[in-house]
């Protein structure tokens, strides 16, 4: 199935009407790429799930003033990003984007320099097309180099990349337009590619960006954000230090599912190796969702260094096990059940990847407690209707 998709994407790109060598062109990306920004999955924030089209400078001032405050930002969550809407629809006599006059008067460099005293990072939003998704704003299609060169000497720090009113040309070709621009632009430039997962990104993206959309976008509720799990986890072996797939931003906080489903939501994406990044109000953010986004545990599964994207490794009708590998010959395993009754769920060391006669620690990681008992071959544990078990096995002597 990989081959044929992988034949498809080659022989999509080939079909442009311009000269696209698939196969040099990865070599010459994986140079442009080198920018060493993504050894471990991006953490921070985005206006988009929350505010939609409705942000402006004071907003994203005061929500880089609560990611401090509440410890956010201690834990990894360094990016502040600006999605769509916030420039002029028309460019300046130069061609350049234009900050929008009345949500950010006080232009992009100054809410930049605001964000770097907080010793945060600022992103923003553009498109590989000739509008934004929202029609609000132009598009960075054929104003790439002018573009890149614009927001490095705002100190943008990352680029969030989406792939609306693309004029019907493909991924595989716009994208690495922009990847040459941000390598040429002289600061370092997060490349977060937003295009849904149309073309396989997966198979390409990691000459082209520092992660890539897998899906199409979430929606807060429970069945939407397991489906895109779901489609993300096919990618699974496609993700690594430097690029990593991208199932979509984290609704946790926006009131959609309940905090045990939420509690999935965040397992999932961090074992999956996701980028983190928050999608609610963090200025109004609750002891609950604070608590979920703050877990530092989970956290470090998801920053674990050795960059395994975990797999969904056996289905037992509702009962799901998903298993990776971390650092220090640890294995982490999430027991999810997605259905409407409890059960228990067994987690088998042939599953799992630990050698038949290993003996390992549990250490549950929403219960922050170590178990005292001793388990061999596997490991079983009662879950509960749409409830989550997530452990860190740690073999012992």
């Amino acid at each position: 199935m990989l081959m044929m998709i992988t034949m498809m994407v080659v022989q999509a790109a080939a079909g442009e009407g311009r000269t696209y060598e698939y196969k040099s062109m990865q070599s010459e990306r994986r140079n442009l790429l080198a920018n060493g920004l993504a050894n471990t999955p991006q953490m921070g924030w985005n206006s988009w799930n929350h505010f939609y089209c409705n942000i402006n400078e004071t907003m994203i001032r005061e929500t880089a003033d609560a990611l401090v405050s509440t410890g956010l930002a201690k834990l990894g969550y360094k990016y502040v990003n600006i999605d769509d809407c916030w420039a002029e629809l028309n460019r300046d006599q130069k061609g350049n984007l234009v900050p929008k006059k009345t949500t950010f008067p006080s232009g992009i460099k100054a809410l930049s320099d605001y964000v770097h005293n907080k010793a945060l990072k600022l992103g923003i939003y553009s498109d590989a097309g000739s509008l934004t998704c929202s029609k609000t704003m132009p598009g960075s299609l054929g104003h790439e180099e002018q573009d890149a060169k614009t927001f490095a000497s705002w100190g943008i720090d990352y680029l969030k990349y989406d792939n609306c009113n693309n004029n019907e040309i493909k991924p595989t070709v716009r994208y690495p337009i922009m990847t040459k621009a941000l390598m040429n632009a002289g600061r370092p430039i997060f490349f977060s590619l937003c295009e849904w997962g149309d073309m396989h990104p997966a198979l390409w993206g990691s000459t082209v960006g520092n992660s890539w959309r897998t899906t199409n976008d979430i929606k807060d509720n429970f069945d939407s954000m397991m489906q895109i799990a779901d489609m993300n986890e096919y990618y699974a072996e496609y993700a690594r230090p430097g690029g990593w797939n991208d199932p979509d931003m984290l609704e946790v906080g926006n009131g959609g599912m309940t905090k045990d489903e939420y509690i999935i939501h965040f397992s999932i994406w961090a074992i999956s190796k996701a980028p983190l990044i928050i999608g609610c109000d963090v200025r109004d953010i609750s002891k609950e969702t604070l608590n979920i986004l703050g877990n530092r545990e989970v956290i470090a599964v998801n920053q674990d260094r050795l960059g395994v994207q975990a797999k969904k490794v056996r289905t037992e009708g509702d009962f799901e096990v998903w298993a990776g590998s971390l650092s220090r010959y640890r294995v982490v395993v999430l027991l999810v059940s997605r259905g409407p009754e409890p059960g228990p769920i067994t987690a088998h060391w042939d599953d799992i990847g630990l050698p038949p006669n290993t003996t390992v620690v549990a250490r549950d990681l929403w219960l922050h407690k170590t178990s005292s008992q001793r388990f061999a071959g596997k490991l079983t544990a009662t879950v509960a209707s749409h409830t989550c078990k997530m452990f860190i096995l740690k073999p012992v002597a």
